[in-house]
């Protein structure tokens, strides 16, 4: 059973523009590499045009799993979420029982997953552990850096709602 992962609409837009690039520049780039190669004479000793072909099969495979990913893709509808719990897509708030810090992540797919702008994976060890909360609960997370808890301070929709 295939996998559905959930986006928004500009982090589906980014995979699908990604796709076509691979798909037609990539693949342009990498036959261009293996004529080259190709025109240096006998195949049965060219490291470059083995190189080149083992570049094109990786460079299939990665065709293969982004279009595999795009079919199970999903867009959400941020103007239905509930913010009542934390879910994907969710900007939610949360304070670190322990040094009281507090910081806002958004909730995404592993593939827009990008900590410096602040959006963490729902798969990740604080996604998974902050999933289904509500405002006021708290949750133990177990991290690399061992156990922490966090209090869910406020969630919303992605787009700041």
């Amino acid at each position: 059973m295939a996998k559905i992962s959930y986006y928004t609409e500009e982090g589906l837009n980014k995979l699908r523009n990604e796709l076509n690039e691979m798909k037609t520049k990539g693949r342009t780039e990498i036959a261009r590499q293996i004529a080259e190669a190709r025109d240096k004479g006998d195949l049965s000793e060219n490291a470059e045009y083995d190189a080149a072909k083992d570049a094109q099969g990786m460079h299939e495979m990665k065709i293969a799993k982004l279009e595999e990913i795009l079919s199970n893709a999903r867009v959400i509808d941020e103007s239905t979420m509930d913010t009542s719990q934390v879910s994907v897509l969710s900007k939610v708030k949360i304070k670190n029982r322990k040094n009281g810090m507090e910081v806002t992540y958004t909730l995404v797919s592993e593939e827009e997953a990008d900590l410096k702008t602040g959006k963490i994976s729902v798969g990740s060890p604080i996604g998974k552990g902050l999933l289904g909360k509500k405002v006021g609960e708290t949750t133990e997370i177990k991290v690399p850096a061992g156990m922490m808890e966090f209090e869910v301070l406020d969630i919303s929709r992605f787009n700041g709602e």
